[in-house]
């Protein structure tokens, strides 16, 4: 059983995170959820009429990958990247193609699209 403050690694379901319209098309949003067994901590990306989220954690040194707010992408929107080490991940499954951390994945967050929302599924 988790303590107050910890960090969590996934969410209820059915969760309304925000409207499609708020993330622009290849890009990313952060998302805190404070819970009653700590807080989460994770990411969507939007690809045109999808989304993916991740937990916010590199595999490799356990850190938050972006060092500024919402900058999960590479310049051309084309990979997810850990900005302390460099690592690139697969957007649409998270999986790392370059890096310290290569062969491994990012954890996903189980998120859709329903009607105008982004929720958590």
């Amino acid at each position: 059983m988790s303590e107050a403050g910890d960090r969590l690694t996934e969410t209820p379901a059915g969760v309304q995170l925000c409207r499609l319209d708020t993330i622009a098309d290849h890009s990313a949003r952060n998302f805190v959820l404070q819970m009653r067994a700590g807080r989460f901590h994770g990411f969507v990306v939007r690809s045109g009429d999808r989304v993916h989220g991740y937990v916010d954690r590199c595999p490799h040194a356990g850190l938050p990958l972006a060092q500024r707010l919402d900058d999960y992408l590479t310049p051309d929107g084309q990979w997810i990247a850990c900005s302390w080490h460099g690592a690139l991940f697969r957007i649409e499954d998270g999986a790392c193609r370059a890096g310290p951390c290569a062969g491994q994945s990012l954890t996903s967050w189980p998120v859709e699209i329903r009607g105008e929302w982004i929720v958590t599924s």
